[in-house]
């Protein structure tokens, strides 16, 4: 069975040791939230947020809508700026930019910005965004690459009091308008290119392609991606005023900062509408506490901040916390798989936070990229965005950590705002690929399709029974949506009156109580009346000396009811050795043995195909609704706009054609 859960690996002295304060209150930590939940959330608000004015109501429960400190004001952007400059650390260095079209030696695109500087630099644009009519509660798209001036560009509509909505750089002009149009923007700000892979992406062209189709008051503000300079198209507005000292605006507890769209299962985007106080609690206490920041720490999370990952832990949670913060604005592959290694020597990483996916496909290419680089600045590692399969963490933990730094997995969702579940860093003992347990103040549990939690060793439904500060409090435009999709499947037993969160993932409670998660509960499959999800296949052929990563998808069957397609690639060392017919038929015998070795003979795949590229969304997730009409046969249709590369489509076709 994939659940090892008797695969436990040592937490290295040395981590143990810098995070003892914390792992001396965490047992408290824990109680507290368990005796009164509410007076446990309330003195993390006293205590770590800056408050112009202080709340009295804590929580206004009207179930599912919940909102928190109420009466109380504050401004985001104050939190991650002016509080830091009071501490006396302003002349610190918040932000350091590496641009991608060179390498990170001497002539590299290099940028960094200190607190003081990151300050100027969000009020003049503040007060551009002022100039140009925009005002508390207006919602203003970004769509710009990963460059400084993204997270200003954040900042600056947090300190107004505009409500930010940022569109990944890679997604198409299409997404670009259907998000536009259903927030109602009135102002989009881009830049006239990017580069991803050398490649420039033409933005403010893809802007313009859609300018027609869009309100003809809407302001659209151009950043100069060769010299970092901002201009406005077709208005007389002097955007960029120097220097001009703004009045602060202290905004309601629930005052919108953001929304971040995400990808639903009609295929309409959900707007999910985070509010301000609750968001910054979470993000300033979840950094603190999974990270262990210390003090010389360069913090990288690889993620775009058109994913909620760039928002909570690239932006608002370091920021807040005085971090010092590493950008990069490509892909991991260019020039080749070494760019990253290169990066961490260089600017002397600590903590390194990025996705399963990308290491799996680290994991694919030669570990001489790797041997090259000087990686010992690294101190705590971490894993973000999907479970990752043991195997995966092994190497993360062995080959990137040197076997000296922690393994934080951290699971949460867009919905949840920051992280909710991840083995703490102070642990003697780590299981890889095991969520471990919730933070202190999430009421987690797995429950099965009455509600009932299940038992030890035992797989269900992944719920919060609690509301919590950092949740999404709707879905932009459409209320009955987010009650739906979210809060209508489980409830108290016996009291429909108290529903329960559900996530939409499925998980396992092993013999310790400690969490596993499964996946999605849309990818579990039911094969001849066995529950498998996939995740448990992918990572039991993982375990195969040649086996990159894989992805696997089930479709209709007569007999069984499901059938097992696996998709397979290669480490690219291995090739050659499935190249030949026999050997790939040997490869293929082997990993269904795998399969049925840890979980049983009928999660054996019944058709398994080597595959080139797996086709992946520009967050790293796997689209398996396109390998479900691959392996079903039929034509390969609906939006790819968020794919990462779209020549696998052709690939793909390919596959199909055979």
């Amino acid at each position: 069975m994939i659940f090892n859960e008797n695969h436990k690996v040592p937490c290295p002295q040395a981590a143990i040791k810098a995070c003892s304060a914390l792992v001396n209150d965490w047992d408290l930590l824990h109680n507290s939230a368990k005796e009164n939940r509410l007076d446990y959330w309330a003195h993390l608000a006293q205590t770590k947020l800056d408050w112009h004015t202080p709340f009295q109501t804590i929580l206004d429960w009207k179930p599912p809508h919940a909102k928190w400190f109420l009466e109380g004001t504050l401004n985001a952007s104050v939190q991650c700026l002016d509080a830091n400059i009071a501490k006396g650390i302003g002349d610190k260095t918040a932000l350091v930019w590496r641009g991608e079209p060179t390498d990170t030696d001497e002539n590299g695109e290099r940028r960094t910005f200190t607190y003081s500087e990151l300050h100027s630099a969000v009020c003049d644009f503040s007060s551009g965004l002022l100039n140009i009519g925009i005002e508390a509660g207006d919602r203003v798209i970004i769509y710009l690459p990963l460059v400084p001036e993204a997270l200003i560009a954040m900042l600056a509509c947090a300190r107004i009091g505009a409500v930010h909505s940022v569109v990944f750089a890679g997604f198409s002009s299409e997404s670009l308008k259907d998000r536009s149009l259903n927030c109602g923007a009135k102002c989009i700000i881009t830049a006239d290119f990017g580069f991803r892979r050398s490649k420039r992406i033409e933005l403010l062209k893809s802007v313009e392609s859609i300018r027609t189709q869009l309100p003809e008051d809407l302001k659209v503000v151009v950043l100069q991606r060769e010299n970092f300079e901002w201009t406005v198209l077709n208005s007389r507005a002097n955007f960029l005023p120097n220097h001009i000292s703004l009045e602060i605006n202290y905004f309601k507890s629930e005052h919108p900062l953001f929304l971040l769209y995400t990808s639903g299962t009609t295929g309409k985007p959900k707007g999910l509408m985070h509010t301000t106080a609750g968001y910054m609690l979470w993000a300033k206490t979840s950094f603190e506490w999974v990270f262990g920041q210390e003090k010389n720490d360069i913090f990288w999370c690889t993620a775009d901040v058109g994913w909620i990952t760039g928002h909570t832990y690239l932006t608002y949670g370091p920021l807040s916390n005085g971090a010092t913060v590493f950008l990069y604005e490509g892909a991991p592959d260019y020039p080749d798989f070494g760019r990253f290694w290169r990066m961490i020597e260089k600017e002397k990483i600590t903590i390194l936070y990025t996705a399963p996916t990308a290491i799996r496909a680290f994991m694919k290419q030669s570990e001489v990229w790797i041997d090259n680089a000087d990686l010992s600045s690294l101190r705590l590692l971490g894993s973000v965005g999907e479970p990752i399969n043991p195997e995966a963490w092994q190497w993360y933990f062995d080959k990137i950590g040197g076997g000296h730094c922690p393994v934080v997995d951290t699971w949460w969702q867009t919905e949840t705002g920051g992280v909710v579940m991840c083995p703490t860093p102070q642990r003697e003992q780590m299981k890889p690929g095991c969520a471990m347990s919730a933070m202190p103040g999430f009421e987690v549990d797995i429950v099965d399709a009455s509600g009932t939690s299940v038992s030890l060793g035992e797989q269900g439904n992944l719920v919060i029974k609690s509301p919590w500060p950092s949740q999404a409090r709707t879905v932009f435009g459409d209320p009955d949506r987010y009650v739906q999709t979210y809060w209508s499947q489980f409830h108290e037993l016996n009291n429909p009156q108290k529903p329960w969160y559900f996530t939409g993932d499925g998980a396992y409670r092993d013999k310790n109580g400690h969490i596993w998660i499964i996946g999605r509960i849309d990818d579990v499959l039911n094969v001849a009346g066995h529950r498998i999800g996939t995740m448990e296949i992918e990572s039991a052929m993982g375990e195969h000396d040649l086996v990159a990563e894989s992805a696997v998808v089930g479709v209709p069957d007569p007999i069984k009811g499901t059938a097992i397609y696996a998709y397979v690639l290669v480490k690219n060392c291995s090739l050659e050795k499935v190249s030949a017919k026999t050997a790939q038929e040997t490869f293929f015998t082997e990993l269904r043995a795998l399969a049925a070795l840890q979980i049983g003979s009928f999660a054996k795949p019944d058709h398994i195909k080597i595959m080139d590229a797996l086709p992946k969304t520009r967050s790293g997730k796997i689209m398996r609704r396109l390998l479900r009409d691959l392996a079903s046969g039929n034509t390969i249709l609906g939006d790819v706009s968020t794919l990462e590369d779209i020549s696998v489509l052709s690939s793909l076709q390919k596959y199909q054609e055979d």
